[in-house]
């Protein structure tokens, strides 16, 4: 039968409906105003893990990153977006190459804020869904109560591999054991935070003043699924210029497309204040809440039925 699949996963949509929802209630009532920048640009912030497609000689967005610390830059000192993003070859049980994603940022926060602010927002959705103080995950209890766990990058390599961040980096190693051996663990009976990144994995991220070979990044994960990343901004347009540099090295070894440099948001930085952002998978959220392992249960259409 035709649409078979759509019927199947009614009761999904009507909850992704209502999460999207508490997700402008939460932002409104913390003061953020809700904005809407271009999905096609001229060019996307150099990371070499990611590949966006192309739009005619420009580009459909891989995020809204570089327009929304734009508006950082002009004065905003709150905003938040759910949009669409799309990204090459990302396909799978929990990928999707067109997908929704929240991003915020707020002026004068740093990335323990924006932990604080993101168990908050999660807890408002738990809440105004009916869910308690506990989410049920693919047979196992979450307890999202305060505080979450955090454990930093380095922690974690110790306690769930066999190595270092950096010497992983050095076997080229980093994202296998992150992917294999890390987090799949993570969060399992609380949420966690996994925080302090090598600058080497945060293209976009400030250096922490205490250790300038760690980024100040953080994920979350629950029940082994990461749902969001996030930093301090780096607000330094000479360092930036430098990191994207690198980035766009990676992509020529790796005989991919480099597009040109963000020459007008690398220009915006020197009016840009200190600032945290945070960019949140919606579909993977609603995974969360639906129970459910697979990204096509909570899409009304999956690239394929198109």
């Amino acid at each position: 039968m035709q649409n078979f699949r759509q019927s199947c996963i009614k009761k999904n949509l009507y909850l992704r409906a209502r999460i999207l929802r508490a997700i402008r209630t939460f932002f409104e009532t913390h003061q953020y105003l809700e904005v809407e920048t271009p999905y096609r640009v001229p060019t996307q912030a150099p990371e070499s893990h990611i590949d966006p497609e192309l739009s005619g000689s420009w580009f459909l967005q891989t995020s809204p990153e570089l327009c929304m610390k734009r508006l950082l830059s002009a004065g905003y000192e709150r905003i938040f977006q759910i949009c669409r993003c799309f990204r090459k070859y990302e396909r799978g049980q929990k990928h999707l190459p067109e997908m929704t994603l929240l991003e915020w940022y707020r002026q004068g926060a740093d990335y323990n804020a924006l932990m604080d602010e993101t168990e908050d927002l999660v807890r408002h959705i738990a809440k105004s869904l009916g869910s308690g103080e506990t989410l049920a995950y693919q047979g196992q209890t979450i307890n999202i109560t305060s505080p979450w766990e955090r454990l930093s990058v380095k922690e974690a390599f110790k306690r769930f591999s066999n190595n270092s961040p950096q010497k992983a980096l050095s076997e080229k190693r980093f994202d296998e054991i992150m992917g294999l051996s890390i987090e799949p663990k993570l969060g399992q009976k609380k949420p966690m935070f996994l925080f302090d990144y090598p600058v080497q994995k945060a293209a976009l991220a400030r250096r922490k003043t205490d250790d300038p070979e760690i980024a100040e990044r953080f994920e979350l994960y629950i029940s082994g699924l990461e749902l969001c990343n996030a930093f301090s901004e780096l607000t330094d347009k000479n360092e930036q210029r430098k990191r994207f540099e690198q980035e766009m090295d990676f992509q020529k070894a790796m005989g991919k497309t480099v597009y040109p440099m963000p020459e007008k948001f690398l220009n915006s930085l020197d009016q840009m204040p200190p600032s945290a952002g945070c960019a949140l998978g919606v579909d993977r959220l609603v995974m969360l809440f639906a129970d459910t392992q697979n990204i096509d249960d909570v899409v009304a259409f999956t690239t394929e039925e198109l």
